[in-house]
Parts: C-alpha cells; sequence; structure tokens
C-alpha cells in the first residue's frame, strides 16, 4: 500500500498551535540536515574533512519524518548514511559536526567520524559502514526494551541495498515471533551504490516482504514529510502496545553521489534527469510550498526558521574547527565496557 499527502487541503495534524508548532518543527529537523550537509560539503572542498562522506541531501523528508514520530527515549539505529538520523532524532550540529572533523568534542571524541556515529542522550545507537549491521543492533535494543517493560520503541533504518542482506530477514523473523517493538525502516532511494533496485529486488516495493513475516508492510512517498511521519506513528504506536514490529518503505532520492567526491567509472543514472530533481522532488521545497499553500505557515516564518538554523549550523562548524584533537593516549580508552570483576 502506498501512502501519500498531496492534498490541497490542510491536514489535521497541523490545526491549532500544538500543529503549528508541530508543522515548524518538521520544517527546521529538515532545514537542520539540509543545511548540515551543505555545511559538510563546504568543509570537504576546503579539505577540513578526513574522508569522503555519505549525504542526506534530497531524503531529509524521510528521516526527519521517521524520527519526529518516536520520542527522544526511543532507539534509532543509522547506517552509513546517517549524518541525518541523530539531527532528526535531536541531537547537537555543535558535537555531530565536531565528530566529522574528527575532534574531541564528537559526539564519540572523534573517534567515529562521518559513518560511525552515536549520540546515547538522543537514542542513536550508531551506524556503520557495513551494510545491514546495524538491524540486528535495533532489534536487539527492542527485544531489550520488552524485557526491561520501558516501553520503548526501535527505530531502524536501513537502505535498499541492504534490504536483500540475510540479517534483515532474520531479524524480521524474529522480530515477529516475539512481538519485538520495532519498526524497519527502508530508505529506498533506488541505487545500491550504482546497482538498480530494479536490478537487485525481487519485488517492485521492498514493503511487500513484510507479509512473509506477518507484519504490517506500508510504502510512502519519502519527498512528503507528512506522509512518512503518519506511516511511521501507525507502526510506533502498534510497536508501543505490544502489537509487535513493522516494514515502513519509503520511495526517495539520493541527489548526490553515494558518497560525495566519489568519481562512477561509469555513468549509470541520466545526469540531467538528477538535476531536475532539484526542481521537481526537492522534500524541503516541496514542504515549504504546501505549509503556505495550506494556510499553516507563511513564507516569513519560513525564512525565519531557515535563517535560525543557518546560524546554529554556523556555530556548528565554528565550534567544530576551534576544537582539539584528542590527545594520543585517548586511542587506548573506550576499548572494553568498563569491567565490575575484581581480580
Amino acid at each position: 500500500m502506498t501512502v501519500s499527502t498531496g492534498s490541497t487541503a490542510p491536514p489535521t495534524e497541523f490545526g491549532g498551535s500544538r500543529g503549528h508548532a508541530l508543522a515548524l518543527e518538521m520544517m527546521r529537523r529538515m532545514q537542520r540536515v539540509r543545511l548540515f550537509e551543505e555545511a559538510t560539503v563546504a568543509l570537504f572542498h576546503a579539505g577540513e574533512l578526513p574522508a569522503m562522506v555519505h549525504l542526506s541531501i534530497g531524503q531529509e523528508a524521510a528521516v526527519v519524518g521517521a524520527c519526529l514520530a518516536t520520542e527522544t527515549s526511543d532507539y534509532m539505529t543509522g547506517n552509513h548514511r546517517s549524518h541525518g538520523h541523530p539531527i532528526a532524532k535531536g541531537a547537537r550540529l555543535d558535537a555531530l559536526m565536531a565528530e566529522l572533523l574528527g575532534k574531541a568534542t564528537g559526539v564519540c571524541g572523534g573517534k567515529g567520524g562521518s559513518m560511525h556515529l552515536a549520540d546515547f542522550s538522543v537514542g542513536s545507537l550508531g551506524e556503520s559502514g557495513i551494510v545491514g549491521s546495524a538491524i540486528p543492533v535495533a532489534t536487539g535494543a527492542a527485544l531489550a526494551a520488552q524485557v526491561r517493560g520501558s516501553g520503548q520503541v526501535a527505530l531502524c533504518f536501513f537502505g535498499d541495498g541492504a534490504a536483500s542482506e540475510g540479517v534483515l530477514h532474520e531479524s524480521m523473523n524474529m522480530a515477529s515471533i516475539w512481538r519485538l517493538p520495532v519498526v524497519y525502516f527502508c530508505e529506498n532511494n533506488g541505487y545500491a551504490v550504482s546497482v538498480t533496485a530494479e536490478e537487485s529486488l525481487s519485488v517492485p516495493d521492498v514493503s511487500m516482504r513484510a507479509a512473509g513475516y506477518s507484519m504490517p508492510g506500508v510504502t510512502v512517498d519519502g519527498q512528503d514529510v507528512l506522509a512518512v511521519y503518519r506511516a511511521t506513528v501507525e507502526a510506533v504506536r502498534r510497536a508501543r502496545a505490544g502489537e509487535g514490529p513493522s516494514l515502513v518503505e519509503a520511495k526517495t532520492y539520493r541527489f548526490h553521489e553515494h558518497a560525495y567526491g566519489l568519481t562512477v567509472p561509469q555513468q549509470y543514472r541520466d545526469q540531467s534527469v538528477v538535476d531536475s530533481w532539484f526542481e521537481t522532488l526537492d522534500p524541503v521545497r516541496l514542504f515549504q510550498e504546501r505549509l503556505v499553500a495550506w494556510g499553516v505557515a507563511t513564507s516569513d516564518e519560513l525564512d525565519a526558521v531557515r535563517d535560525e538554523v543557518q546560524s546554529e549550523v554556523d556555530a556548528a562548524v565554528e565550534f567544530a574547527k576551534a576544537s582539539p584533537f584528542p590527545p594520543p593516549e585517548a586511542a587506548y580508552t573506550d576499548l572494553y565496557a568498563p569491567s565490575e570483576v575484581s581480580a
């Protein structure tokens, strides 16, 4: 089933002062992801980043819509394209930017870098360059929440490239049997590096695979933040009520290459089509236009949100640049969990 919210009528979620605040928070977090990523590109070109980065530009609606459907205390796992996930979950931009630059003030003390961020303060358990590796982590976190009776939910992000990994199917099977409070969320941007989803998937929609594990599956327009939010809210509700896992798929677009700065030897997508995505499928612009058309927010309000976020991002960059690198001896800390066993 595909869900979209392309209606011209104002959505019920945005009614009243609380609805207005929700709409502006969606816009604020989408702008945080976009402007943070644009600042990352500038730092890359300035030679400030130690490696290539995997950008969420074009996928902001999928990330923000899903994360806003959860609570701060809920768990979340990302993937290699994961600057946007902790940002959408509410993480501090300054500590995240410092981590990208390998600084001691980063969320992981400068040891994680772009692809291995974690911020427990917002429930972000981490991410990894190993495709599909965070899926069992999220499943285990959901099991822990169930055993403790904490009421927490685990939100598990993965891409279409990980949709055929065995660990996803093992995890979904286990989660269904034990009715674990986990939401499996596929950001299907159409390409696993340069391999199209059509070439690597046996089904047109990843969500169709949910049926094999007796859980609900839904495909949504990943450029529509409200459609993503609605689908994930329902999946989170089910999980928190003890009704088990769900699979949500957001069809989205990766506007840049798999890794920014990576040159793919053979052209695998039409560049003129990719260029047109910025004009026709930009989730940030689409949401801005809808909020104004719905009468939910004014252009001045939305401009103010962007200016506020730009100042926040600028401050984060300055904080990161001014922060020290970790000392050499820090390489030997955080290698093992503290042991309570005495000699």
